[in-house]
């Protein structure tokens, strides 16, 4: 497994500096920057959105019946005074193993977890699960900005209760909980995607201790069963790896994940067998291995799809993380914060400056706010 996610970055890297995964230049005024996602939209994507798809929720609308050309409201005033940017991008962030000797590519020590987790609560940064942000209403404060935190695998380092039913120290959340604990307002959440290791517990201990989750507020993605590559598999193989797994999410925690993370990254050639199977599952988004922050989930060109996460890591020589990881992004938002997702403060309205309506998907013009 290591190797592949190596050739997987190896895939992506090369990709990038091909120019297969830039899209172009959006062009809303002069001086506008290049924007960079995950993937050219695919054929299928361009069909779903032609045909409307739903907004998650099952509102089936990200706000009511508003004309293309009617007003828009004006902002509240303390939206304004936080320069409130709510089309701004937001950072997903992916994290594998947690451990005190990394030997593999994607490890990262709980030291570093800690450190990164720390520089984002001092940087204003509050954490919401994968489902909240597909959904489009998150309750973040005025003038913080959301992230993302997601642990693939499953894996023993993510989670484990001690002796005293609390998280054992070192572990994922026990680290989450901690930077919590001495940062009031960065709320402890994150989304934990799943394979069959359910973080190497048994069914029964896995029945116990994954409801201590899901009650503090965690959340619990499907991850495939056996982390296979999507890409080369027959539809019936994509949905039975897919179920299996959702199945048993099901049976821990009562209800059936909102978001899927693609393993490696990789697609199955038809988007669709990873949506949703005839009450299986139904997912609302789902997560590739991306090199970018995600776009606002406002953002007309925001595909759930394949929604970008940036691999945790320093500024390093490998898979080009010096540009690419999250040490890298985040430098870059913190010196440029009008590219970044600023909260409004209220959950039932999108603010962004004026300049920036052109990106913003028809769908949520009813919320709309502008300065």
């Amino acid at each position: 497994m290591p190797l592949l996610h190596k050739i997987a970055g190896v895939v992506v890297v090369c990709a990038v500096v091909l120019g297969l995964t830039l899209p172009g230049v959006r062009r809303g005024g002069e001086g506008d920057e290049v924007e960079r996602t995950a993937s050219e939209p695919t054929a299928d994507a361009r069909a779903t959105k032609a045909a409307g798809t739903p907004a998650p929720g099952g509102s089936g609308s990200g706000s009511p019946s508003v004309s293309a050309s009617a007003p828009i409201a004006a902002a509240a005033p303390g939206a304004v005074a936080v320069k409130a940017n709510e089309l701004g991008q937001v950072p997903v962030l992916m994290y594998h193993r947690i451990v005190e000797k990394p030997d593999r590519p994607l490890d990262r020590t709980p030291k570093e977890l800690y450190d990164e987790l720390t520089r984002l609560a001092k940087g204003g940064y509050c954490p919401i699960t994968a489902a909240e942000f597909v959904g489009g209403r998150f309750n973040v404060p005025a003038g913080k900005h959301p992230v993302v935190l997601t642990f693939d695998d499953g894996t023993p380092d993510h989670f484990a209760l001690d002796a005293q039913g609390r998280p054992k120290a070192g572990t994922a959340v026990e680290v989450i909980q901690r930077v919590a604990a001495e940062n009031p307002g960065f709320r402890p959440v994150a989304t934990f995607y799943m394979t069959r290791e359910l973080f190497g517990m048994e069914d029964e201990q896995a029945s116990a201790a994954v409801p201590w989750l899901v009650r503090r507020g965690y959340e619990i993605g499907n991850h495939t069963m056996n982390h296979p590559d999507l890409g080369g598999m027959s539809e019936k193989e994509v949905r039975k790896e897919i179920g299996e797994i959702e199945d048993r999410i099901v049976r821990l925690t009562g209800k059936h994940a909102t978001t899927l993370a693609y393993p490696f990254g990789v697609l199955p050639r038809k988007r669709v067998w990873a949506q949703k199977s005839d009450g299986k599952y139904e997912f609302q988004g789902n997560f590739v291995a991306g090199w970018r922050p995600s776009l606002s989930p406002f953002d007309e060109e925001f595909d759930r799809w394949e929604i970008s996460r940036v691999r945790s890591e320093g500024k390093i020589k490998e898979d080009d993380c010096k540009k690419y990881c999250s040490t890298a992004w985040l430098e870059h938002l913190d010196k440029n914060p009008d590219e970044r997702y600023t909260s409004d403060g209220d959950p039932n309205t999108v603010t962004f400056p004026k300049a920036a309506e052109y990106r913003l998907d028809k769908e949520y013009r009813g919320r709309a706010r502008a300065y």
